[in-house]
């Protein structure tokens, strides 16, 4: 495994992951430095969303090593979780209550004060677009309503590592731009972000993950030095 050094965000080594007799992920290996973005990509049952599992400290590997932000996983999870931010396939909000009481519940497991909860809440619903409905229930809101309030909720807590999947899913072109400051490429964030779009993939990312069928690496290095054409490839399992 390359030796950890204060400019890691991630560090993988023969990285898998097994669901019984299904291998999920198979060797991967890689090392990602802070302020940078790794777009990850592949078809379907790669083992995309897998990979960004582990990071997240929501699944164990099954052999292989992981350091995420100089934590060891899963031995020192603890200390990750309110460092990262998580946008996953569900948006992890609590459909009986509002958008607003939701963030609130989220601001106190972070341990956020309740005055600076409160502004931090009310920027982030105008950033967004969402003044209007941030008192509905969710369970009241479109599919493109609640992923805008799991934008809020994954950086409510100003995290040094995003971790996102899929993160346009469900949103308009209004809803992509308005999310685009909190969660794109700008102000050196850290992110690593499950895509099926190879051309944003190598526009958006420095370095690029790409999986075959089975969790098999496909490629992995820096975006420059790999075409979108050559990235289609992947999904036909054809990429040596």
């Amino acid at each position: 495994m390359p030796k950890s050094t204060d400019d890691a965000a991630i560090l993988l080594d023969e990285l898998r992951r097994d669901y019984g007799e299904r291998t999920a992920l198979a060797g991967v290996g890689l090392e990602l430095a802070k302020g940078l973005t790794l777009s990850v990509l592949g078809p379907n049952g790669a083992g995309k969303t897998t990979l960004l599992r582990i990071l997240a400290t929501l699944l164990r590997p099954t052999t292989g090593q992981a350091t995420v932000l100089g934590c060891e996983l899963p031995r020192e999870a603890w200390r990750l979780r309110g460092r990262i931010g998580y946008l996953g396939h569900e948006a992890l909000l609590y459909r009986d209550l509002s958008g607003r009481e939701n963030l609130r519940f989220a601001a106190r497991l972070h341990g956020i004060e309740a005055g600076h909860a409160e502004r931090r809440i009310g920027d982030l619903i105008g950033r967004v677009a969402m003044e209007r409905h941030a008192d509905r229930r969710v369970d009241e809101l479109s599919a493109g309503m609640r992923q805008r309030l799991a934008i809020c909720r994954c950086v409510l807590h100003e995290p040094e590592l995003l971790l996102l999947d899929e993160p346009a899913a469900h949103l308009d072109p209004e809803g992509r731009a308005l999310a685009e400051p909190l969660i794109g490429s700008g102000e050196g964030r850290t992110r690593v972000v499950v895509s099926h779009d190879a051309a944003a993939a190598l526009r958006d990312g420095e370095r690029l993950l790409a999986l075959d069928h089975g969790g098999a690496v496909a490629f992995e290095g820096a975006t420059s030095s790999i075409s979108a054409e050559a990235l289609t490839a992947v999904y036909a399992g054809a990429l040596s």
